[in-house]
């Protein structure tokens, strides 16, 4: 039985993380010359949630200088992204959940502000019944409450839901929920996927065995 799908925002649901590197480059060149090397933005900063993130990147800031650093930050990324594509197979794939009654709901590290101008700039900001956001929560991923709390509110449990992450943080907190997890290899290798956690790597929604997966749960 499948009847939960949880997806992760950036990188899983439209490719990002070129956008995110180039507003995360101008933040650093502009704050103290710094620059940020793709390899750099991959280990280090995909995926990850911006308090623990920012604390790392501008150790000797208060805390209120590395929120305006962040909220600058978002800003920049906004301001590139008016318009986003949806992943390949993604409509497909929601439009399969909604004629089954499967319940869908956005699991994001992303702060709220984000989640909601990307969705928007999707087209889908009416597509999911929630949208969490792990920053107003006590954890956000790579602990697996947001995906936890995301079972909850669809009143779903992890045996009968599929998860859908493109980074290792993303891949970490569905897999310890307990949830079958799909790594969608937009940022990552599948290698490194797999090692994280994830069951099974697609490249995008369109992927044959995504759907011989999504069959086989039905029964």
């Amino acid at each position: 039985m499948l009847t939960a799908l949880l997806f992760d925002l950036d990188g899983t649901l439209t490719d990002t993380d070129t956008l995110h590197l180039q507003a995360f480059r101008q933040l650093l060149h502009d704050h103290d010359g710094r620059e940020l090397t793709q390899e750099q933005f991959d280990a280090q900063v995909s995926g990850r949630a911006n308090g623990e993130l920012f604390a790392e990147l501008f150790p000797l800031a208060g805390a209120s200088e590395r929120q305006a650093l962040a909220d600058r930050k978002e800003a920049l990324f906004r301001d590139l992204s008016p318009a986003l594509q949806p992943m390949p197979g993604l409509l497909r794939l929601m439009d399969h959940a909604r004629a089954w009654n499967i319940g869908m709901c956005v699991v994001t590290n992303a702060p709220r502000l984000n989640a909601e101008h990307m969705l928007t700039a999707m087209g889908l900001g009416d597509r999911f019944e929630h949208v969490l956001v792990a920053e107003e929560l006590e954890r956000p991923k790579p602990d697996p409450l947001p995906y936890l709390t995301g079972l909850q509110r669809l009143e779903a449990v992890a045996g009968e839901a599929l998860a859908f992450e493109d980074s290792l943080p993303g891949v970490t907190a569905a897999s310890r929920a307990g949830i079958f997890t799909v790594g969608v290899a937009t940022t990552q290798t599948p290698e490194r996927l797999l090692a994280a956690g994830a069951r099974l790597v697609v490249e995008d929604f369109n992927d044959p065995a995504l759907w011989e997966l999504i069959k086989t749960m039905h029964g």
